[in-house]
């Protein structure tokens, strides 16, 4: 006689995978809607602390983890946005794309770098998009751009420009005080005795940032006291190391006496300190030097390079939390609401090392 038949035991009900799991998932869990799910992982307000933390404490049991992309994807974009800088060959520019990449990946975003080298060509054809099927938002640094170009370009993509303002572009734009900082170093090195100080960097290719910078130069030599010679004025060329050496070793040749240089970028200060090295004269000691943007080659530099330091992550977060409130809807486009737009300072500090003091 044959043996009856015995049903399979059942497979136990196995948990969802960690990969699987969705937001109807973590909202049967706590008990609650998926619209409300999606407004506490949103953070959204006018939810309960009670509902918050059932929520968040579904998310936990659950190791659930939201899927950015297939977010972006459902609402239509691609979750890349340009970051678009004049000189990528620059370590300020290079540690600044750096940031923004930090910033990006904290939200699920990725970052496509673009050179513009100045262009007003290459700048216009970044900023109206060449690559819109790929981007749903722009990080520029611009240069030759006017402000009417600026506001015509930001009414296609979310925009946030970084760097030197447009004060009537209406464009979100991110930078630091350049003025006072310009003051800071050039107070510093009055404070260390210094009487002839060099201002290297004098340029038409960064104008905005020559411009500022150049103001607090002249600004903090008058409230000391101390008249503007002309003949301390140093071209900065592309504020490569080269255009620093080149200057400082004219300024030496010519006879011209001076006991400082404060350079508009770190790269000119290292030219200027190698110039300096080559015709015997010592840092601090004949020389003083200070930079500015902190570059990490300063630290290791011989002597350490004394600058002003602009908080580059701070820059990079305030420029990522603007466009994605607007690529989300939290803040209003920009051509919409031109008014709408904002200037965010990003802070700096003056950080002393052996280059302006012995």
């Amino acid at each position: 006689m044959a043996d009856p038949e015995i049903p399979a035991p059942e497979a136990p009900a196995r948990p969802p995978q960690p990969g699987r799991l969705g937001l109807k998932d973590v909202a049967a869990a706590a008990g609650v809607s998926v619209k409300t799910v999606s407004n506490v992982l949103n953070d959204r307000p006018h939810i309960s602390a009670a509902t918050r933390q059932r929520v968040q404490e579904a998310v936990q049991r659950l190791d659930y983890r939201p899927n950015p992309a297939a977010r972006m994807l459902k609402e239509g974009r691609t979750g890349i946005i340009a970051l678009a800088v004049p000189d990528v060959e620059l370590p300020y520019f290079a540690e600044l794309a750096s940031a923004v990449h930090r910033a990006a990946e904290q939200v699920g975003y990725t970052v496509l770098l673009d050179q513009t080298a100045g262009d007003p060509d290459q700048e216009m054809l970044v900023a109206k998009g060449f690559r819109g099927h790929l981007i749903d938002g722009l990080i520029l640094s611009p240069i030759a751009l006017q402000p009417e170009q600026l506001r015509e370009c930001a009414t296609d993509r979310p925009t946030v420009l970084i760097g030197e303002r447009f004060y009537d572009a209406r464009v979100d734009h991110i930078n630091i005080d350049n003025v006072a900082a310009a003051r800071t170093a050039v107070q510093h090195l009055i404070a260390q005795g210094r009487r002839r100080i060099a201002m290297l960097g004098d340029t038409d290719f960064y104008l905005g940032t020559v411009a500022l910078r150049r103001q607090g130069y002249e600004q903090e030599l008058a409230d000391a006291g101390l008249p503007l010679d002309e003949g301390l004025v140093l071209p900065g060329g592309r504020f490569r190391r080269q255009d620093g050496l080149r200057a400082v070793q004219r300024l030496v040749e010519s006879g011209a006496e001076f006991d400082a240089v404060f350079a508009f970028n770190d790269t000119l200060a290292l030219g200027a300190i190698r110039a300096l090295a080559d015709h015997g004269l010592r840092v601090p000691d004949d020389v003083a030097v200070v930079g500015f943007d902190d570059i990490e080659d300063g630290r290791y530099s011989c002597p350490r390079l004394t600058t002003i330091a602009p908080n580059k992550d701070q820059i990079a977060e305030l420029a990522i939390r603007r466009l994605v409130g607007r690529l989300t809807g939290e803040l209003p486009e920009t051509a919409d609401d031109p008014e709408s737009a904002d200037h965010l300072a990003a802070t700096h500090r003056l950080i002393v090392r052996e280059s302006s003091q012995p």
